[in-house]
């Protein structure tokens, strides 16, 4: 068994992302709530959810890459 080292560091610098989402997310969804009266409240809240979503979708593919350096990606 080989690890592509390449595709691992890869698959870190996207867990960071990840991490720096999962942490701005939740904060922008706060605030949006936070200031409901605001005008701004619906835009930021949208923002907050896409940034959510963001962060949920880049988890998946930051451990797909992981998974595929450290086994090998099976294609025949």
């Amino acid at each position: 068994m080989h690890t592509n080292k390449e595709l691992l560091v890869k698959g870190l610098k996207q867990i960071t992302y990840t991490i720096a989402l999962m942490f701005t997310a939740p904060a922008v969804i706060y605030q949006a709530f936070k200031n409901q009266e605001h005008a701004w409240f619906w835009p930021v809240l949208i923002v907050g959810i896409v940034l959510a979503i963001a962060a949920i979708a880049s988890g998946f593919y930051s451990i797909k890459v992981i998974i595929d350096s450290l086994f090998g990606n099976k294609k025949k």
